[in-house]
């Protein structure tokens, strides 16, 4: 029964303290992908990005602003009460004395519901409801630009990890050579086949490829970080990305022109400008409303009672209820030119929102065409690391035969190699380099990132 007691605490304690871990996990985390593709990483950085969620808190206000707009063509309404009372110290005669004769008090209250409409003001609140929603649709475009910007870096960090990746691969796969070439080296000292010097340089071969895998391992982990801290993951995090196969290289290549348009035509820093545009134009508008008059509508319901009077407190609210409606038109005159001052600076910040964008519709136009050239450029990297790598690659298998037989000097074999692993890093930074600006060029057709 003792040793139960004591089997039984000690599972009480391990399901205690496994709880304990499971409450201390960070709530953000539940849902979280053990491995992460790129689309997953796309979707959770717009999902959980800071500045991303600011910026749509800041499409709420102007979602509000437009609300408390478009609900300034209604009446208000607005009631009121007031009551007083009232203490009078006064002589026999019945003037106040302040301290002898009769003291006395007095009540009295008003009541009133009073409403008031904006008739007419230069149709300043239409252009005002127009212009807040074309806020609304500014704040809509900030967080598209900014889900664009997080996008491209998340692809970019993203294809730096496959990258280290494979170049650890290529690595490891020649650390396998080097060792088993080492490994002959020394039976064919043993066999005093070469001299040794020649195994020493293979030892050290063997140590350089292991210390290149090192860098490659490194920077695997600094890239991993890159990614995680794009993400804004904590710190604590196993981030791992799912294990990508046959990524292909892409080889059309869409028409530059048809890019262009494309941007130019549906780009949100685009649509943003155009917006700034019309906003601009709709503040012109308002500008003029400060000559223009301004007609309001009002209407009141009153009423009220006094002690002093010999009628009920329900008679007098009746007698003195009256209603009021009434009309009143506000012209201005002279206001120290200020509508004027308004209406020309409402000109030229016009004239300045045209040319702000027409230079993004300019440098649009030009990153795209930075984007092609890039693209193409990479491609014809691409083609010729692969010729590269094809040569050396034979060359060094027949260079490798050669060592296995030591028919070759261990200078030239070296060299060879080293073309070799040269051609194969560069060949890969290639391939990698074609698939990343071939996203970011296509990215500008609106097309989504995919490998």
């Amino acid at each position: 029964n003792y040793m139960k007691i004591i089997r039984y605490a000690f599972l009480a304690l391990i399901c205690t303290s496994f709880c304990s871990v499971l409450l201390a996990q960070d709530s953000t985390l539940i849902g979280v992908p053990l491995k992460w593709d790129i689309q997953k990483c796309i979707e959770y950085a717009k999902q959980h990005n800071i500045q991303i969620n600011s910026l749509r808190l800041s499409q709420k206000i102007s979602e509000q602003e437009s609300l408390l707009s478009q609900a300034s063509r209604l009446p208000d309404l607005s009631a009121s009460a007031s009551q007083n009372f009232t203490h009078i110290n006064s002589d026999n005669n019945g003037a106040v004395n302040g301290g002898s004769g009769r003291s006395s008090f007095g009540a009295s209250g008003s009541y009133g519901v009073s409403s008031s409409v904006t008739l007419y003001n230069g149709n300043y609140i239409n252009n005002d409801i127009k212009q807040k929603r074309l806020q609304l649709q500014a704040a809509n475009l900030d967080v598209i630009q900014q889900e664009n910007d997080i996008t491209l870096q998340i692809t970019q960090a993203y294809l730096n990890i496959l990258l280290s990746k494979e170049s650890i691969v290529a690595l490891q796969n020649v650390i396998q050579t080097s060792q088993a070439q080492y490994d002959n080296g020394k039976i064919l000292y043993n066999a005093g086949s070469i001299a040794k010097n020649a195994l020493v340089q293979l030892e050290a071969t063997l140590a350089t490829d292991q210390y290149n895998l090192v860098i490659a391992q490194n920077q695997l982990r600094q890239n991993t970080l890159t990614l995680k801290q794009i993400l804004e993951l904590p710190s604590d995090y196993n981030f791992q990305i799912q294990q990508q196969q046959n990524i292909q290289v892409p080889q059309e290549v869409t028409n530059l022109q048809t890019v262009q348009d494309s941007a130019v035509h549906n780009r949100p820093e685009v649509k943003i400008g155009e917006n700034a545009v019309q906003q601009a134009d709709l503040q012109l508008k308002q500008s003029y409303t400060g000559s223009a008059p301004t007609i309001t509508g009002g209407a009141s319901l009153n009423s009220g009672y006094s002690d002093g009077q010999n009628s009920k407190y329900v008679n007098q609210l009746n007698n003195n209820f009256y209603q009021q409606i009434g009309i009143t038109v506000g012209i201005p005159i002279f206001n120290n030119r200020a509508t004027k001052t308004n209406v020309e600076k409402s000109k030229i910040e016009i004239d300045q929102s045209k040319l702000a964008l027409k230079s993004t519709k300019l440098v649009l136009s030009q990153e795209v065409e930075q984007a092609y050239i890039s693209l193409t450029n990479a491609q014809a990297q691409y083609k010729a690391a692969q010729v590269q790598f094809s040569a050396n690659e034979e060359n060094y298998r027949i260079a490798n035969e050669q060592l296995k037989l030591g028919a070759v000097n261990m200078v030239d074999f070296l060299v060879q190699k080293n073309l070799f692993i040269q051609a194969q890093q560069a060949m890969i930074q290639a391939k990698y380099s074609v698939i990343l600006n071939h996203g970011i060029y296509e990215f500008y057709m609106g097309r989504a990132i995919t490998l």
